[in-house]
Order: C-alpha cells, then structure tokens, then sequence
C-alpha cells in the first residue's frame, strides 16, 4: 500500500510536462487497447464467415441460390461472401449483353470481385496504422518525459550547497515512470499491430485463392450465357 501510495505521490509531484506525457501515454494505450478488442473480434468474426461460406459454396450447391441467400439478407455481406455476391452479379450482367465477349465477360467479373476484395481488405485493415503509431511512437515520448523530469531534477540540484541522493531520487523516479508508461502503451500495441497485419494477410491470400477458383467456375461457365443470365 506505501509502495502504491508513493507511486500516485510521484506522479502528483511531477512536474506539469511529465503529467502531461503521462496522461497522453494513458490515454493512448486505452485508445490502443479499444482498438486491439475490437479488432480481435472482428477478425474472428471474419474467419468464421469464411469458414462457413466455403464450406457452403463447396458443398455443391446452386451458385443462383446462393447468390439470392446473400442477396435476401438484411446486413449487408462480408469478406468472402461479399466478393462472391460483386462477382456473380457482375457475370450475370454481363453475360447478358450479346456484344460482350466470354473472355471480357470474365474480366469483368474479376475486375468486380477484386474491387470487393480491396474494400474488404482495408474494412480489415482499419486502425491497424494506429496500432503502428502507437507501438513505434510511445516509447519516444515516455523518454523525452524522462529526459525532462531528470533535467528538472538535477537543476534544481544548482540551488542547492551539497546535493544528497534522497534529493534527487523522487525526481528521477517520477521521470522514470514515464518511460515505463511509454513502453506499457508500445508493447501491446506492437505485438496486435504485428499479429492482426498477418491475419489480415492470410485472409487476403484466401480471397485470391477463391476469386482464382471461382473464376474458374464462371469461366466454363461464360460460353453458356442463358444459365447465368438468372443471377
């Protein structure tokens, strides 16, 4: 309890730059933190839907069927399936149009599914950069909080005839806890920041593998307009 209660005493005695760091420092590892929560759910939740989307779409079902399941669904599709629902309906319209060739009608479709695809990668991507910012920033700022609060320590040393350790102590103690504050924001921040960019990676890679393999599919099917002409 002293230990604790001489913390809180430091911190209320450093000087109002030091506090300043300090507070910034909080504020940015609960900004991190909400962020990181957040994120994490988001890319379980995105897996997830992959998971049960391509466990679907190869099950053998009707691709029309499939595309109207999407389509009827109050929210609005995500990741894979989203990528399928642009594509689709993009095959479907083009092949509709009779001056349209079956290898335009493909590249069409993949220009649609690519666009649903980087909008899908940045929805992943949000917030990661300040996950960066924080990770890459942090410790600087608890140290420039440090050098100050030593500075302050030992200019008031020049006041001062003969100078004793339990005079400058406190002062470099308060100093030292912003850099500690710095690298408590940065840790965190940097492993979300290093662990979510793969994950978002590895999604990436399975929406190519699909948009690869669905293409495939349209393709022996872009000869046969009439059958896709129901999308």
């Amino acid at each position: 309890m002293n230990n604790e209660m001489s913390m809180v005493r430091l911190i209320m005695d450093a000087s109002p730059l030091v506090q300043l760091v300090m507070v910034s420092l909080v504020a940015a590892s609960v900004v991190s933190w909400a962020v990181i929560l957040r994120k994490r759910r988001l890319l379980r939740e995105t897996r997830s839907a992959a998971d049960d989307f391509e466990k679907r779409f190869w099950s053998g079902g009707d691709l029309t069927s499939i595309y109207q399941d999407i389509t009827r669904r109050e929210d609005n599709a995500l990741g894979m399936a989203s990528i399928f629902e642009y594509g689709f309906r993009e095959f479907g319209r083009l092949s509709r149009q009779d001056d349209i060739t079956p290898a335009q009608t493909l590249e069409g479709t993949r220009r649609a599914m690519r666009v649903a695809q980087m909008r899908e990668v940045d929805r992943l991507e949000q917030s990661l950069g300040l996950l960066a910012t924080v990770g890459s920033t942090s410790p600087y700022v608890g140290l420039f909080g440090t050098v100050w609060g030593i500075m302050n320590s030992f200019r008031a040393l020049g006041n001062v005839q003969s100078a004793t350790l339990s005079m400058v102590a406190p002062g470099i103690a308060e100093a030292l806890i912003a850099t500690a504050m710095g690298l408590f924001a940065a840790i965190p921040a940097v492993i979300a920041y290093n662990r979510y960019s793969e994950q978002v990676g590895r999604l990436e890679l399975r929406y190519d593998t699909f948009m690869e393999e669905f293409s495939s599919i349209l393709q022996r099917h872009a000869r046969r307009p009439q059958s896709a002409g129901s999308a």
